[in-house]
């Protein structure tokens, strides 16, 4: 061993030089023998703690620097969520106020169908009655030539008769003048059937002028009448689509679906009166201005019957202040995640997403503090992991109405809200009725 030690001093004696150093007291001197194997352990490990404290202090540095970025990066996110949040909203209002002013220009519209159909039904008793008077003019004028006619023809036969019997019997002269007078009161007969003729004339003419000035009217409201039910058409197409397109993505026949609210909201009575189906005779069709707007009605109550499904479906999100999306539906760590995960600040409001009645509202194994909602058409909402639980069991709640606060109770590791969408029992994605109803509301 001193050997190798001994060639080691030797081999860094050529870099390293031995060095003695000196202590002095008042009565001896001594000294210490600093080899070049000890000078070197000594430089190494000073080399080695000073990297060392360097490397720690680098280290400190950069994490502190990224803590930093991270903050910085969760700030942003934050701020860009909560304008979209703000964005999504403001476009909500839009799509909310777009279709009650459709709905009120449709009320508007329909009043002016109803205004121009009650004039088309008169214009159509006119029409019938000056057609009628025409055919009993026509009829009298017919009568009234005939007449003429023969009277002209016993006219022409009394003449030749007069004179005949004046050629044979010129002394009868009182038959003739009996028969003169009979001619004369026929003469004036006929001039005034022939001036009634002509006042029936001029009465039919008048009659065709007021009947062609009346299919134009008509023929006027009638394109009016196309241009305001192709607008509310067009309007219905465009709010009814977007509807059939949203249920359709979750999984729910429009059909089925618009059956079961029907059946739920089928009440009538009152003192109105329905739209009146009017036919110009048995066996002939239906005016096609009263079948279009019997169709817009319909698809006005299949807007109406959308509206209220959407309120008893959960297309609402659970949260309204910022989070952060943590989890999705899926596998995770070995099992089955049933449910969307959503983290926040700790207390954040807890909205239903949908009209329903609560099932359970207490601590459940897992799940926390939980709260489950029973929707229409077998929906079931959960909400897990509360802090606080603000409703009963039985209640009915409404959409957007507040049920309890975000929390970290139950098998959490943070605080954040566990939210599921059940159909019929079985656990379904909540995100597809999320981002189902981006497109519409």
């Amino acid at each position: 061993m001193a050997g190798i030690e001994h060639r080691v001093n030797m081999l860094l004696g050529r870099f390293i030089p031995e060095q003695r150093l000196f202590l002095r007291s008042d009565t001896e001197t001594r000294f210490i023998r600093l080899s070049p194997l000890t000078q070197f352990v000594a430089v190494s490990g000073s080399v080695i703690v000073v990297a060392w404290a360097l490397l720690s202090a680098a280290m400190i540095l950069m994490d502190s620097v990224g803590a930093g970025d991270l903050r910085d990066q969760a700030e942003r996110e934050q701020a860009l969520y909560e304008m979209r949040l703000s964005e999504m909203a403001e476009e909500r209002d839009n799509r909310a106020e777009e279709a009650s002013s459709a709905q009120n220009r449709y009320a508007l519209a329909l009043d002016e169908v109803s205004k121009m159909q009650s004039a088309l039904l008169n214009a159509e008793d006119r029409v019938k009655e000056l057609e009628t008077g025409i055919s009993v003019i026509q009829r009298t004028l017919q009568r009234t030539v005939a007449e003429r006619d023969a009277a002209r023809t016993e006219t022409e036969g009394l003449r030749g008769q007069l004179q005949a019997e004046a050629d044979g019997d010129v002394t009868d002269l009182s038959r003739m003048q009996d028969m003169e007078v009979l001619l004369q009161a026929m003469v004036d007969t006929l001039g005034q059937t022939a001036a009634e003729r002509d006042l029936i004339a001029a009465d039919a003419a008048a009659a065709y002028g007021l009947v062609k000035e009346m299919d134009y009217q008509r023929a006027l409201d009638q394109d009016r009448t196309d241009r305001i039910f192709s607008q509310l058409e067009d309007a219905l197409a465009v709010s009814v689509q977007p509807l059939d397109d949203m249920f359709r993505k979750v999984g729910i026949d429009s059909q089925q679906l618009i059956g079961k609210v029907r059946e739920g909201y089928s009440g009538q009575g009152g003192p109105s009166l329905p739209i009146v189906i009017s036919t110009k005779g048995d066996g002939e069709a239906l005016d096609p201005n009263i079948m279009r707007a019997k169709e817009l009605v319909e698809q006005l109550d299949r807007l109406n019957l959308y509206r209220i499904a959407a309120e008893k479906t959960p297309f609402d999100m659970p949260l309204r202040s910022a989070y952060r999306f943590t989890s999705g539906f899926g596998p995770r760590w070995g099992r089955m995640h049933n449910g969307a995960d959503f983290a926040g600040a700790h207390g954040s409001p807890v909205y239903s997403t949908a009209d329903g009645v609560v099932l359970k509202a207490d601590w459940a194994s897992g799940y926390g503090r939980l709260i489950t909602i029973q929707h229409e058409f077998g929906i079931e909402t959960r909400y897990a992991h509360l802090a606080k639980i603000r409703v009963k069991v039985g209640q009915r709640v409404s959409r957007g109405e507040r049920i309890g606060d975000m929390g970290n109770s139950g098998r959490s590791t943070g605080t954040h809200l566990h939210y599921e969408v059940r159909v019929g029992g079985k656990p379904v994605n909540p995100m597809t009725y999320i981002k189902a109803a981006r497109d519409v509301f």
